[in-house]
């Protein structure tokens, strides 16, 4: 392994499970300065939060037990990357000088301003902050308080299930199709756990307005009605943070960094991207724990190629499916294409459990292994992505 008399300054910003495998994963060389930023000084594991919501389980992982020697750890955030002088200026006043930056900030849920109150009084479950308070929030009702779950993915579900297990009376609106990222036949089996618990499912209504006390709901029917809630719970949708755009660099339109297929910036070849935050050749891939791993390897890999003058890898990741936790006992994995399109075979009950906790013990072991033994993850692949339409790259924008 070559060795330069000046390390390179590498600094890592989000340290959730891309950026934090990323960092580990530079360690592969010695001559690397390595510096994560991440405003919490705990690793959040995202997978859990509906867990900690509901007090099943834990979501916090301190930093000591993820990180490898040598990556220092600021617990701070970007405002802005600035490419002309090389630095991140962070919100204490700070200034981090780079040669590289991977840019792994993560996603975070939404609330639309659309929909009347979801702002002010729905509570997101994405980010930790906004989980400790509904937790509390819970902790204040009596078990019999109607709890509406807006979205019919699969944070919805497991939110849903948690709570139903425990004996909450729980209410899913899906706005559409439950599970629409299941199969026809994982989706039923989610439904009929769901009915089992005494969740009401409903499917075509969405969610017009909320109240303190209640939801307006409409379906194409009956437009209007009003549904009591104590608590309303929104995990439908996803935003990311908007460092890039107000960097200057050119994102899609929800605010990815747009990239190539070696996950480096279309911009500066000194920022790199990871994680749900990343949008290469306009075309990202689907937000989740899974796709998160790869694309922080991949992202270290692109930076390590650049740093020793190799021409840098681009993105190879088979998807495999996905998994939904039906409260503690159950779960369904569903299981997919290499091009995350299901098919029609899942794993249901206990095992379809014990699968589930597998799955969610890896995304953290993983990062300890990468720090223990830097460059040892290895994920499935399935060759280059099929090459992407001109017309992928056109929906930009920049500060």
């Amino acid at each position: 392994m070559s060795e330069h008399s000046n390390p390179s300054k590498v600094v890592v910003l989000g340290g959730g499970y891309a950026g934090t495998l990323a960092a580990n994963r530079l360690r592969t060389r010695a001559d690397v300065d390595i510096t994560l930023v991440n405003p919490r000084p705990e690793f959040v594991d995202r997978i859990r939060l509906h867990q900690f919501v509901a007090g099943t389980g834990d979501a916090a992982v301190d930093y000591a037990t993820l990180l490898g020697e040598g990556v220092r750890l600021a617990v701070d955030s970007a405002t802005r990357i600035d490419t002309v002088a090389r630095t991140v200026r962070l919100t204490s006043g700070r200034a981090l000088d780079y040669d590289y930056v991977i840019y792994a900030v993560g996603s975070t849920g939404v609330t639309p301003p659309s929909v009347a109150g979801a702002a002010e009084l729905a509570f997101p479950i994405a980010e930790f902050e906004s989980a400790r308070r509904l937790r509390a929030r819970l902790d204040e009702l009596p078990l019999d308080a109607p709890v509406t779950v807006v979205g019919g993915g699969l944070t919805g579900i497991e939110t849903a299930a948690e709570l139903a297990e425990q004996g909450r009376t729980v209410t899913l609106v899906c706005g559409g199709t439950l599970a629409p990222s299941l199969s026809a036949p994982g989706r039923r089996s989610v439904a009929k756990w769901l009915s089992r618990h005494g969740v009401a499912v409903l499917e075509a209504a969405v969610v017009t307005e909320v109240r303190p006390d209640a939801v307006v709901l409409a379906d194409g029917v009956a437009d209007g009605a009003v549904r009591p809630s104590a608590l309303t719970i929104w995990t439908a949708g996803f935003g990311v943070p908007q460092l890039a755009a107000e960097s200057g660099l050119r994102t899609d339109a929800l605010g990815r960094l747009l990239t190539d297929e070696t996950l480096t910036s279309v911009d500066d070849d000194r920022v790199v991207a990871a994680g749900d935050a990343a949008a290469p050749s306009g075309q990202p891939l689907r937000m989740s724990c899974y796709a998160a791993g790869p694309l922080g390897a991949q992202a270290a890999d692109t930076v390590l190629s650049r740093i020793e003058g190799t021409d840098p890898a681009v993105i190879d990741v088979a998807f495999s499916g996905s998994c939904v936790s039906l409260g503690r006992r159950a779960a369904v994995r569903q299981l997919a294409r290499k091009d995350d399109s299901a098919v029609n075979v899942y794993v249901g009950g206990r095992m379809g459990a014990r699968i589930k906790e597998v799955t969610c013990k890896f995304a953290v072991w993983k990062i300890r292994r990468e720090a223990r033994r830097p460059g040892s993850f290895i994920w499935p692949k399935g060759g280059p992505r099929p090459e992407q339409p001109a017309s992928a790259s056109h929906e930009v924008t920049s500060s």
